[in-house]
């Protein structure tokens, strides 16, 4: 095993940042980092005389080594300190001090490293903060979110993944926060948006978003200047237990379609994301269940008359939107009928010309549309029979 080789040559290896905290917390991690006091160079003679597969993958140079062993990879990382920090990303040197390394990492939940042997060695007090489920920035709060203003979003995903309840902050935080808030105007969109995404399906997100106007974030991360907060609050509440898109949470914030667009060009979403907004902005008010015993035929009719891709998972989204849980567990069990009758039945009895055939069938198609598609062939042609 690896860390046998890490041994034999008086190298030190740690678990380091988010695994440590998952292992703490009972959760399982996705992956395992690990931090070692082995230089990249000193890594890749040890592996490579080991006969162990080096992946290449550029992060050799801020000094993180993947190495694949038992169909798995292992990113292994020198312990480095910033040396020049320009808020968006770092030149690093390498050192064999874990404190200083671990003093360069965002959140102080982040920021431990569990030895082997089950040894946890925590210099900012990351334990304490995790079991009483606080957010802390490691040291200064305004140094660290000055050398990465991405670190002003991930404050806020780990607040809706670990924190207890709304409105648990520091102040000295959120001034800090505040002012450095223009700093993320330089981020990358596709960086803040993986942020955004996770924020956006975790807890406290109307706390957290509400958050954002508050401290004059929202601009820069491009959310409507006037984002329609009332709207925001209603639809996260309807939609916590529905496993929403994004997307879906986000829309709420918006007035119009132009919201959809400004979205898009600072963030670069996905084509797929940008239509389910535009769909939702679209249809939120006026697609709705109908009155009496079968509310969800204007969906159905919706579903049924559109001749788009993916309409079916932009209605359940609509559906979520709306809080309609016991719609969207109908309409997910529902499978779209097929017309059951064809040009060629048409010509069986006696319609030849291709107009009338188009026109008979559209007709058909309406009548089977208003008896909720529940007529076979034979009815529909009977029909056909009296015009």
């Amino acid at each position: 095993s690896f860390p046998e080789l890490f041994e034999k040559k008086n190298y030190e290896l740690r678990i380091a940042g988010g695994a440590v905290r998952d292992l703490l917390s009972g959760v399982t991690p996705q992956d395992i980092d690990f931090a070692t006091t082995a230089t990249p160079a000193e890594m890749k003679e040890m592996f490579t005389s080991a006969g162990v597969r080096l992946i290449n993958n550029k992060g050799e140079k801020h000094g993180t080594i993947t190495a694949r062993l038992h169909d798995q990879n292992f990113e292994i990382t020198t312990l480095r300190i910033d040396v020049v920090t320009d808020g968006r990303h770092a030149e690093v040197e390498f050192t064999t001090d874990w404190q200083k390394d671990a003093e360069r990492r965002d959140l102080t939940v982040n920021s431990m490293f569990l030895g082997l042997d089950g040894t946890l060695y925590d210099f900012f007090n990351g334990y304490e903060d995790l079991k009483s489920k606080k957010i802390r920035f490691v040291g200064k709060a305004s140094e660290r979110i000055q050398e990465d203003y991405l670190r002003i979003l991930r404050y806020f995903r780990f607040y809706g993944r670990i924190a207890e309840k709304p409105g648990d902050h520091e102040p000295t935080t959120l001034e800090a926060i505040k002012e450095n808030a223009k700093g993320l105007a330089g981020i990358s969109g596709e960086r803040i948006w993986v942020e955004l995404k996770k924020i956006l399906l975790g807890n406290h997100v109307n706390h957290l978003v509400q958050l954002m106007y508050e401290l004059d974030i929202a601009q820069y991360i491009g959310l409507p200047p006037d984002g329609n907060l009332e709207e925001f609050a209603r639809v996260t509440k309807n939609i916590q237990n529905l496993s929403p898109k994004p997307m879906t949470v986000l829309t709420s914030l918006f007035k119009g379609k132009e919201d959809v667009t400004n979205l898009d060009l600072r963030l670069k979403i996905s084509k797929e994301e940008k239509n389910l907004g535009l769909f939702l902005v679209k249809h939120r008010q006026e697609l709705t269940k109908a009155v009496g015993p079968e509310p969800l035929r204007p969906y159905q009719d919706f579903l049924m008359d559109s001749r788009e891709a993916n309409t079916n998972s932009k209605i359940f989204e609509l559906l979520k939107y709306q809080g309609e849980e016991q719609l969207l567990k109908e309409m997910q069990d529902w499978t779209v009928p097929t017309f059951p009758v064809s040009g060629h039945d048409l010509r069986k009895m006696g319609v030849t010309s291709g107009k009338e055939i188009g026109t008979a069938l559209q007709q058909l198609r309406e009548e089977w549309k208003r008896s909720g598609y529940h007529m076979d062939k034979e009815e529909l042609l009977s029909c056909l029979k009296r015009v």
